[in-house]
């Protein structure tokens, strides 16, 4: 934040010739989508130019509010301008370097603006949906288990708490009086669980239990000895669409761009002269 104040402080005599020059331009706006809100030299600067600034300031200016960003978009722009003034003045938009870097701006603006127009604007709800189907339908369900266990410090304790088991005491009590585990309150319950949730050998233990049945050897494990009841298994259910819909938005957008580079490299003969770079591209060619 102290970046920020100091910043906005230098930003103050801009924000005062701002407020002046804003002005005019409000009333004008409804005219004119897109209006002129300064000028650097006669270079005229237009609103769009300041939303495409915004999106370059630092992430600090998030936590600042619209117009405050719109000022520190404004004054990144005229600091641009006039620079891009003097360099033209000094004729280094005429050397090689400069021009190399203008045509490389560009097709890398047209990369951008195709990746736009063929991935992001045409996905819909519907294609993620249907893209979520179909890794459901592809996925073999993950079975889970939902198991009790009452933790104790020694080997005797934990048999002994088996033999009343044996003896027909509920588990559940037991493990709210005997447990030393967080899960003791709740009877042990620990919830539904799958594999790689639990440390092994407490995992292995449970899975080989059938349900509604408890393991007749207490199980050692870094945390002490455990009794341990399974209570049920299933199938657990995939993840809901609305929680994973950006990711599978995200993967949808991936395989479209890798076919739209995939077309474009057919469409057009791509030569590598430099043979070492070339059998590096033709080995990531064909991971892709």
């Amino acid at each position: 934040m102290k970046g920020i104040s100091m910043r906005l402080s230098q930003l103050a005599a801009t924000l005062l010739t701002a407020s002046l020059a804003f002005a005019p331009i409000h009333a004008l706006a409804q005219e004119n989508a897109d209006p002129v809100v300064a000028t650097v030299a006669g270079v005229e600067i237009l609103a769009s130019e300041l939303a495409l600034a915004e999106g370059d300031l630092d992430p600090q200016f998030d936590q600042l509010p619209a117009e405050q960003r719109r000022v520190a978009a404004l004054a990144a722009v005229i600091d641009i301008k006039t620079l891009a003034r003097k360099a033209e003045a000094a004729k280094l938009d005429e050397t090689e370097d400069f021009k190399r870097l203008m045509a490389f701006q560009r097709d890398r603006a047209l990369h951008n603006a195709l990746f736009k127009a063929r991935v992001v604007d045409p996905v819909t709800e519907e294609d993620v949906r249907a893209r979520y189907d179909k890794e459901v339908a592809a996925t073999k369900p993950e079975e889970e288990l939902n198991a009790r266990h009452i933790l104790v410090e020694s080997e005797e304790e934990a048999k002994a708490i088996i033999a009343q088991l044996d003896e027909g005491k509920d588990f559940a009590e037991l493990a709210k009086e005997k447990s030393t585990g967080p899960s003791a309150a709740q009877g042990g319950d620990l919830g539904y669980f799958t594999k790689g949730r639990m440390v092994p050998e407490f995992e292995a233990a449970a899975f080989a239990l059938e349900k509604g049945v408890y393991a007749k050897e207490p199980v050692k494990t870094q945390f002490g000895w455990h009794v341990i009841k399974l209570e049920d298994r299933r199938d657990a259910a995939p993840p809901a669409f609305e929680d994973v819909a950006p990711q599978f938005r995200q993967l949808v957008m991936r395989e479209r761009y890798r076919d739209l580079i995939s077309e474009a490299r057919e469409e057009y003969e791509i030569e590598v002269l430099d043979e070492q770079l070339k059998a590096g591209y033709e080995a990531i060619s064909q991971q892709q």
